[in-house]
């Protein structure tokens, strides 16, 4: 086993700001080179945008993350149109992962399963000043949001289905960050599914304080919700658009649904996603459907819970008590993966 760690930021400030410090910040880091080095000679190929559109889209759903892009430019000296390709979420490729989510009507449980080498370790407490809602939890492409909790209590968790017949859109991370930042309810969140326009296929579990839990379907083709309390990596409503092979994504979802049945409390339901014994953390990292993180969301109490690794003790974030200008104390998120190879944010990687 070898450790791996995410680092916790905090901030409270303007958009641009926020940007500005996360620009400064990655000229120490080396995420952005081994995303470069990642991507190759594919870049050229995949990551073909127009600037125009790109901006008129986000400025229309979420124009905060907009000057967000501008300050990450302006301290990393890059033009916009490298900024967008950076840290646009829009029009890009995206690798295939795992995820498996569980919900009660007072917490969201879910598991992160990708590859270790795109994985950030950047764990985001922001509290914005000039628009949008405060937001809890992990980065992916900087201003993206794996998953998390706003402060108005809802949650938001995605889990990959496919990439095939792709489309012009914003991929899963930044779609959770427009989530999250401007939808205070999962009846905003279906709405903003709805309008916006999808990259690949991904389904959205939403979870807010009235505790009912929805899974949104999302393709760029077609947009469908059903209630449920359980998800993995296949639809259930737009079923033209899985993949042929679903057989381990339904045999997760059948021992979440019969694991779960036993959970006494949050603590035990947690430990079902945890474990490694319990039949749905993966250690599947070459396949990039490995489980990096396990979270939990409260959104009644307003807490977050976080793990790297199996079989861990979750670090627990108080986000009310942060929300009324607390401090968290904590300054990395330390756990072990059975993989030798870092996360972007822990050092150069070998490809």
């Amino acid at each position: 086993m070898t450790q791996f760690w995410s680092n916790v930021m905090q901030y409270r400030g303007t958009h641009y700001d926020f940007g500005y410090i996360q620009g400064e910040q990655l000229r120490d880091s080396p995420i952005l080179m081994n995303r470069e080095n990642q991507w190759g000679p594919k870049k050229d190929r995949h990551f073909l945008i127009n600037p125009g559109e790109m901006r008129a889209s986000i400025l229309q759903f979420a124009p905060g993350i907009w000057d967000e892009i501008r300050g990450l430019t302006d301290a990393l000296n890059v033009d916009i149109e490298e900024g967008i390709r950076l840290f646009g979420g829009y029009y890009l490729e995206y690798n295939r992962s795992g995820c498996s989510i569980f919900t009660d009507s007072n917490y969201m449980i879910r598991n992160y399963d990708s590859h270790p080498i795109g994985y950030e370790g950047r764990y985001m407490l922001y509290q914005p000043t000039d628009q949008g809602y405060a937001v809890i939890g992990p980065s992916m492409q900087i201003t993206g949001r794996i998953d998390g909790l706003n402060e108005k209590g809802l949650v938001m968790g995605y889990n990959f289905t496919h990439r095939k017949h792709s489309g012009d859109g914003f991929l899963c991370n930044m779609i959770g960050r427009m989530i999250l930042e401007t939808c205070a309810s999962v009846d905003e969140a279906v709405s903003l599914l709805k309008k916006i326009p999808h990259r690949h296929s991904f389904s959205y579990v939403l979870l807010d304080k009235s505790g009912e839990s929805y899974v949104v379907e999302a393709s760029p083709r077609e947009v469908a919700v059903r209630q449920s309390n359980v998800c993995t990596n296949h639809f259930h409503l737009l079923d033209d658009e899985n993949r042929y092979r679903q057989d381990e994504s339904r045999r997760r979802e059948n021992t979440i649904r019969k694991e779960q049945q036993s959970a006494a409390d949050p603590y035990e339901a947690f430990r079902i996603m945890n474990d490694s014994d319990k039949g749905i953390y993966s250690f599947k990292y070459d396949a990039a459907a490995g489980t990096l993180h396990t979270a939990a969301y409260f959104p009644k109490h307003m807490k977050a819970w976080f793990a790297i690794g199996p079989d861990r003790r979750p670090v627990i974030f108080d986000f009310n008590k942060w929300l009324h200008g607390g401090n968290i104390h904590i300054k990395q998120i330390k756990g072990e993966l059975d993989y030798p190879e870092p996360f972007a944010n822990m050092d150069l990687q070998s490809f």
